[in-house]
């Protein structure tokens, strides 16, 4: 029963994915790979150093996801233009935007984060969601919170009448609601 559960599931991945996509990519770099860098994968990635839009898990040293991919990217260092999804290694680059839960030795997030950053270090252009490390960093933090030793926000709405209120970082927790 359990062998036809799980020849079940690859069927279906193999029927529902489309001509220009795959359900399996493996890669020593982005040019010597099974599939080359545009193939989507809606799949497995195994990756010395991969880099493709994925729908599915990317397990390698270095993962790259390009434009709109979601999933789970578990490695040394997970980089991506834009991610819905999990991420976990040592160190995480998001450039546009990212949604989901970070979990790393440094989180960077230059464009937009929604979710949990789990980090040393975490910083994100606009946070909405918690930043939880020992160092936080948003240039906007709206809807959010930072827990952490020490949290700054650079434009935190309300904290704006600064130096004559609270201040814009704080030792322990910082918010903006």
């Amino acid at each position: 029963m359990k062998k036809i559960l799980i020849i079940s599931v690859f069927v279906a991945a193999a029927i529902a994915v489309r001509p220009d996509d795959s359900a399996f990519q493996a890669s020593l770099t982005p040019s010597m790979a099974i599939h080359p860098k545009s193939t989507q994968i809606n799949g497995l990635s195994l990756s010395i150093w991969g880099e493709n839009p994925q729908k599915g898990a990317a397990l390698g040293f270095v993962n790259g996801s390009t434009d709109e991919s979601k999933g789970f990217s578990w490695g040394l260092y997970n980089y991506d233009e834009s991610y819905t999804g999990v991420q976990w290694a040592i160190a995480n680059y998001s450039e546009k935007s990212f949604i989901g839960w970070q979990y790393s030795f440094v989180n960077y997030d230059q464009g937009y984060f929604k979710g949990l950053e789990w980090g040393f270090v975490n910083v994100a252009q606009e946070t909405h969601g918690v930043q939880l490390g020992a160092f936080n960093y948003a240039e906007d933090l709206d809807g959010g919170i930072q827990i952490g030793f020490i949290n700054f926000a650079s434009n935190n709405e309300w904290f704006s009448k600064f130096p004559d209120q609270l201040a814009k970082g704080f030792v322990f927790v910082n918010w903006s609601f």
